[in-house]
């Protein structure tokens, strides 16, 4: 759908897509990994990795679109803490918690669960939640718009034959719900709310094929690697194929299950653990921003980042902290 004029309004939309060979490579490396990350979540501490994977999902998809609280805060806000912050960051959280409990009863086949959907994560932030936008609606990139969607009066039915093809296409459920991804925020259906929705629909329909992905929290390496996604967009909708956003979901995909299976969520650390102020303050800053790099942490505390470097190395020796991800677009766990 990267050209308004070439679209078909018809109930046998295809969208544009060629199948490769590294398509095919990543659909078979996460069916092997798939298995693997199902005895994980089976292990004792399956619980709550679970519980933290909804945490950081939320998190997540919010901060990609600009909400500022911590991973911490929204932890405080979902287990009925006291926080103190905007109202309306506060009620994007307690909305996307809502939406993510209804999320077994969800069917990723309905178009009518996706307006309910919508309805519960956008209350009472937009006049039309639950509802296709019925105003022109764009995605913009400072002041310049580097996408403008579809006019209102076809959403409709451009929603209606997306929905058709999501379920009569043969194609893996893999590949099936990147299609759907790029298409929906393509299409840019709602006033609001389209990117979290997209990623939340994207983990239903994948849920289709494999329970597990309720529990996978793909949105944090989305999240690390914002600019890469919108790139991906942007250069599937100029290439007039979905392939580029294609890969790029699927490769986060084996991203985030590599970096599940790497958590350890209840190992024992020793009873007694000396920090020195500076570490402290760097478990401080870590819990805030789990991105943060060496160099972020060098520039913040006015040493070098060799220095950091060995705090950082003390830290994940005495249990205090786990790396996961790789040492660009990776994350901190702090334990």
């Amino acid at each position: 759908m990267s050209d308004k004029k070439s679209m078909k309004l018809s109930d046998k939309y295809e969208p544009p897509f060629t199948l490769n060979e590294a398509i095919v490579n990543l659909v078979a490396e996460i069916s092997a990994k798939v298995e693997r990350f199902v005895i994980r979540l089976e292990q004792p501490d399956g619980l709550r990795l679970r519980r933290i994977n909804q945490i950081q999902s939320i998190h997540s998809s919010l901060a990609i679109e600009g909400n500022m609280l911590s991973e911490d805060q929204v932890s405080d806000i979902i287990e009925g803490k006291r926080v103190i912050a905007p109202a309306r960051e506060i009620l994007e959280v307690k909305n996307a918690l809502r939406t993510y409990e209804l999320y077994p009863s969800l069917n990723a086949l309905s178009e009518k669960d996706l307006l309910k959907a919508h309805g519960i994560m956008m209350l009472g932030m937009i006049p039309d939640a639950g509802k296709y936008r019925n105003c022109n609606e764009g995605v913009f990139k400072g002041n310049k718009c580097v996408h403008f969607a579809p006019p209102p009066n076809i959403v409709p039915l451009l929603m209606k034959n997306l929905f058709s093809w999501l379920k009569r296409s043969k194609m893996h459920w893999l590949i099936r719900s990147c299609i759907f991804h790029y298409e929906f925020e393509f299409i840019h259906p709602f006033r609001d709310g389209n990117g979290r929705m997209g990623r939340l629909w994207q983990s239903l329909i994948l849920s289709k094929w494999n329970s597990v992905f309720a529990h996978l929290p793909v949105e944090n390496l989305v999240y690390a690697n914002q600019q890469e996604y919108y790139n991906a967009i942007n250069a599937s909708s100029t290439a007039g194929n979905c392939n580029i956003f294609v890969e790029f979901m699927l490769n986060k995909i084996l991203e985030a299950l590599k970096d599940a299976q790497k958590i350890e969520v209840e190992k024992p650390i020793a009873e007694v653990v000396h920090l020195t102020a500076r570490q402290e303050k760097i478990i401080a800053a870590l819990k805030k921003n789990n991105f943060l790099t060496e160099k972020d942490l060098a520039e913040m505390f006015g040493v070098t980042p060799r220095t950091i470097e060995r705090d950082l190395a003390k830290l994940q020796q005495n249990g205090t902290l786990t790396r996961v991800g790789s040492k660009k677009d990776g994350r901190w766990i702090v334990k």
